[in-house]
């Protein structure tokens, strides 16, 4: 598979957010040597925690899949660029790149505050090249059928 084909299927992970009403516009994909090893969307509203964002759903489907914490070597395709809770979470596992689809201007676009946070941390520009943007139009057209439905934002 491609790296495009792998953010289509985390569209169609946030996809299955959406129409349950879990959460906000995010999923997640993680590969690991071709293989999806973990998937996730965001579930803050149907899980009642402000922690189970998409990156983080798929970290914790992962490492129950694969049996460990230590995700060296995988990949993860999300929808949108991490907020710095998931950018760490990614770190602290391990993930070896991140491709996200919208920008943290893009969360902020739909009604997200991403872009409070990053202003507060920052340091997106130490990363290297840990992060590359990927499928920006297909995100903004998920993005764009989030805003139309009706949903609580988060």
């Amino acid at each position: 598979m491609e790296h495009i084909d792998y953010m289509k299927l985390a569209i169609e992970e946030a996809t299955k957010g959406i129409e349950a009403h879990d959460g906000g516009p995010f999923g997640s994909i993680i590969v690991k040597d071709g293989k999806i090893v973990g998937r996730g969307h965001n579930c803050v509203l149907s899980h009642n925690d402000a922690t189970a964002h998409g990156e983080v759903s798929a970290i914790r489907d992962a490492g129950k899949n694969l049996g460990t914490f230590d995700l060296s070597g995988c990949t993860i395709y999300t929808t949108g660029e991490p907020c710095h809770m998931c950018l760490c979470a990614c770190m602290w596992a391990n993930i070896s790149k991140i491709y996200y689809g919208c920008t943290i201007e893009d969360n902020g676009r739909i009604g997200f505050r991403d872009d409070k946070f990053d202003k507060i941390f920052g340091g997106r520009d130490k990363l290297g090249n840990l992060m590359e943007e990927l499928g920006r139009k297909e995100c903004l057209d998920l993005f764009d059928k989030y805003n139309e439905s009706k949903h609580d934002t988060y």
